[in-house]
């Protein structure tokens, strides 16, 4: 039988069976991404013509050797990739014209997906060099949000999320250092895994704050992330931040583990009363999965969160981008360009000074884990229309960054996940938040906590 979703698991049920073929779905694919009819969400596409012949290819390989659809674990599944990350010969722009050069090796992260039978379709749409939250700041146009077009996508992976929420392929990589793989997970009611620094590459990726990204995994299901981060996850010897997974922490939550939610006086919604409630029944759903609620601290992460945009990280980001600020500033977005230029106010005392100040919040942070599993959280308060966001864009933006800025600052992981919708029919979601390397526990959480929900992933719904 003949998936009608594009998620993994079923369209690998369909592979093994031989109900399909690459070239079937394929063709599936195109077709949509055609009726679909938004081309803000790409920055560059593979040509038909490539995207057909790699499928024709997959199927030859099966039908030579019916083996090959069970050893390739993404064999056939279709996926973009931000336009942040290297693949061979295909322009890198980050959003950027001016910034763009045409990388001569593919990164290690899409190179794991491609040997595993993936088909990439294209490199996706973002905030210019990763900064922003909102998927509005692109000379590439504003990926349309399949909910509300009035509404942000979400940002930086805005073309990433739209393109999964949309249907027009399985999964998508996107980048997070502040937040930019869950909030777009968040509005366009998918999954969105931020897993623990290094274990994916960033090899081949255009920085925003090096000592803090993360390649991130959009997908319409926490099992299907699961999926794909098994696959993408590999220590990099090349990549001077990369980490080895540590085993001694891969078990799962168990059925009955302990929750951190904080007082609701800690937490803002700003004015979002629907989201509020929506929260509340989060709780409840989390419950229902089996875990218990515990009272927990905000202030050291809400602090942390604060350093991000408030300190001297800010500075890290001319990593990439001092050349063209200071050879053609004009290149560059106002919105970014003021961004980037505040990060010269920062002197090395502020630097140590706030490293100083983090490591107490880490300790902090770690005194709440201590007697939780797992924080549960809004991935974002509210969300804004594209009109509110252009009046206010740096406010509203780090209003959307209040429960996603500080994980990687405090070193932890965290999985985006739908958690209903409001009376509009906006989507609104939850973040799963645990210490670093437990990726595998999240997303085993996460895959029960959408089956108590048993939302339908993506647009389906619209």
């Amino acid at each position: 039988m003949t998936p009608s979703s594009l998620d993994i698991a079923a369209l690998r049920r369909a592979f093994l069976s031989r109900a399909i073929s690459a070239v079937q779905i394929i063709d599936r694919v195109l077709a949509r991404i055609a009726e679909w009819d938004d081309p803000a969400i790409w920055i560059s596409r593979s040509t038909e013509s490539a995207v057909r012949a790699r499928a024709r290819e997959l199927d030859a390989e099966a039908a030579a050797d019916p083996c090959t659809v069970e050893q390739l674990p993404l064999f056939g599944i279709p996926f973009a990739v931000k336009d942040n990350i290297d693949v061979a010969g295909v322009p890198t722009t980050a959003g950027c014209p001016a910034f763009a050069y045409t990388p001569a090796e593919t990164a290690p992260v899409v190179a794991r997906l491609l040997a595993a039978g993936a088909v990439l379709l294209g490199k996706t749409n973002l905030d210019q060099f990763a900064t922003g939250l909102v998927g509005t700041r692109s000379p590439y146009g504003v990926p349309r949000n399949p909910f509300d077009a009035r509404f942000i996508p979400g940002g930086s992976s805005s073309g990433s999320a739209v393109a999964v929420a949309a249907g027009l392929l399985s999964f998508a990589l996107g980048t997070d250092t502040a937040g930019s793989g869950r909030v777009p997970a968040a509005f366009n009611n998918i999954v969105g895994l931020k897993p623990t620094r290094g274990l994916l590459s960033t090899r081949g990726t255009v920085p925003a704050c090096q000592s803090l990204d993360c390649v991130s995994v959009f997908a319409l299901t926490a099992q299907d992330a699961a999926a794909v981060f098994k696959v993408a996850a590999g220590f990099d010897p090349d990549d001077p931040l990369a980490r080895p997974p540590e085993a001694k922490v891969a078990a799962g939550f168990g059925s009955n583990f302990r929750f951190g939610v904080p007082p609701w006086s800690d937490l803002e919604f700003f004015g979002d009363k629907e989201a509020s409630m929506l929260f509340g029944s989060a709780v409840g759903m989390l419950e229902r999965v089996g875990g218990t609620k515990a009272e927990t601290s905000f202030t050291p992460f809400r602090d942390a969160g604060r350093l991000l945009y408030d300190g001297p990280w800010v500075a890290e980001r001319l990593y990439a981008t001092q050349a063209l600020l200071s050879e053609n500033p004009g290149a560059i977005l106002p919105v970014t360009r003021s961004i980037l230029e505040g990060a010269g106010r920062y002197s090395a005392l502020d630097a140590y000074r706030a490293q100083h100040r983090l490591a107490m919040l880490r300790r902090a942070a770690d005194g709440v884990f201590a007697g939780v599993d797992v924080l549960l959280l809004p991935t974002a308060g509210t969300v804004y229309e594209t009109t509110a966001v252009a009046a206010e864009p740096l406010r509203l933006n780090s209003n959307l960054g209040l429960y996603t800025s500080f994980v990687n600052l405090l070193d932890l992981a965290a999985i985006a996940l739908p958690a209903g919708f409001g009376k509009g029919g906006l989507p609104f979601g939850i973040s799963l938040i645990a210490p670093a390397f437990r990726d595998a526990a999240l997303l085993d959480l996460g895959v029960r906590f959408q089956e108590i929900t048993g939302l339908p992933p993506g647009a389906a719904r619209v």
